[in-house]
């Protein structure tokens, strides 16, 4: 049996789900770009940063090293990382965590994915994700939220326009039906959605801050060509947009305070 990591640390998931407190699982999908990863750490590691002083463990479940998947009651919350593949290629592993996420997400389990993670929850609830038609979307982009993100736990109070990093060229065509859409921008219709009243995709990604932004432009300037230098000099600092991690973070520690009380 692996031990239960210590509260707040990033580890394993416990092989004893029963075991209490339960832990926010880190859905591991993708690995970083290899100069990153060097330098930061992989996505894990950024999402892990950004939850901050959680009052819950952090465990890493990666379906694609064969790990199993837990009762979705077992877990505090999800947080879904991005990933170089593509929800439409339908990899066993990609399915398999995708029908997870969506039993947790109807169970009401909060979920948060993140780009991949976005795209994929939104297709395992009936939505659909492929191929933007417009391309690849980079760089620190302006998001506009909608008037649902009001009075939305994860994102009211942030201010109607914000900056955040994207890196994609899939997207969350169409939204699961009963989805709520919460924000937009002029390249992506879908930046963020609610399913329910405690699973969230967004987009963009929190996780980033500016030295990763940086580090996959530089990675895609061949693609980008003259457009490159402007991409990276455009790149800057996204506090709101990394802030939603830590609410998240918040709003899985309330419910497992009000569940424990």
């Amino acid at each position: 049996m692996r031990g239960r990591p210590r509260r707040g640390i990033i580890g394993p998931m416990p092989a004893d789900t029963a075991a209490l407190p339960r832990p926010l699982v880190i859905l591991k999908l993708g690995d970083t770009l290899p100069a990153l990863r060097a330098q930061q750490g992989d996505f894990e590691h950024w999402i892990a940063r950004g939850l901050g002083q959680a009052e819950v463990d952090v465990a890493v479940l990666d379906p694609r090293r064969g790990d199993t998947f837990p009762a979705p009651g077992a877990t505090a919350g999800v947080v879904v990382t991005g990933s170089h593949a593509m929800v439409s290629h339908r990899e066993a592993w990609s399915e398999a965590a995708g029908r997870w996420l969506a039993q947790a997400a109807r169970a009401g389990v909060p979920v948060l994915g993140i780009c991949y993670g976005h795209q994929l929850l939104a297709d395992a609830l009936g939505g659909r994700a492929g191929d933007h038609p417009q391309g690849r979307e980079l760089g620190t982009v302006e998001v506009e939220l909608l008037p649902a993100a009001q009075d939305d736990a994860l994102l009211s109070g942030l201010p109607p326009r914000f900056a955040a990093h994207v890196v994609h060229r899939q997207s969350a065509l169409a939204l699961p039906p009963g989805a709520v859409p919460l924000a937009r921008n002029g390249w992506e219709p879908h930046q963020a959605f609610r399913f329910g009243d405690a699973a969230w995709g967004v987009q963009f990604h929190p996780e980033f801050d500016a030295a990763a932004m940086r580090g996959y432009v530089d990675a895609l300037a061949e693609e980008l060509g003259a457009q490159a230098p402007q991409r990276r000099a455009a790149v800057r600092p996204t506090p709101e947009a990394a802030g939603l991690l830590a609410r998240f973070a918040g709003i899985v520690a309330r419910r497992e305070a009000a569940r424990a009380a």
